[in-house]
């Protein structure tokens, strides 16, 4: 049994699409009950909350995420530059990021892994797969996997 099992398990979803936050939001839904989602809708908010800065200093309100998932393509700054944030900090760098995006690029799969990501996952377009791709997710990172949040605990 993994850790998801024991502990309420913090997602932090970074999309700027309102269709695909919703989309994740009633997949994983229908998933682990104890997950709290939140969600940012570009990367100079992602880093805010992931660097507690700005809106996101209170840690009560903004919880540090267990699992990250992050798309590519954000406004204001790309997934990438988060990525690589995230993975060269000494704090954030343990924990797990999936990539979740429509690219299928060659060169965003090698340099997603050659940042640090867990995961690369193309989303489907079709809404059913996207449904069952998610829950599976979900499912993976929140009751199998023993996430590192001892760590920070």
């Amino acid at each position: 049994m993994g850790a998801g099992k024991r502990q309420r398990a913090v997602v932090l979803l970074i999309e700027d699409d309102p269709g695909d936050q919703e989309l994740t939001r009633r997949a994983l839904a229908g998933g682990p009950t104890h997950m709290e989602l939140r969600i940012v809708e570009d990367g100079e908010q992602a880093l805010d909350y992931l660097f507690a800065r700005g809106e996101f200093t209170d840690r009560q309100r903004a919880p540090r995420p267990d699992l990250i998932i992050l798309d590519l393509n954000l406004p204001r700054v790309d997934g990438r530059e988060v990525l690589r944030q995230i993975k060269t900090d000494a704090e954030l760098g343990t924990i797990p990021v999936v990539v979740l995006t429509t690219s299928k690029r060659c060169e965003d799969i090698q340099a997603s892994y050659a940042l640090g990501c867990n995961s690369f996952i193309t989303k489907p377009m079709e809404l059913g797969e996207s449904v069952d791709g998610l829950q599976r997710l979900g499912s993976y990172w929140l009751e199998l996997v023993a996430l590192p949040r001892c760590l920070h605990s």
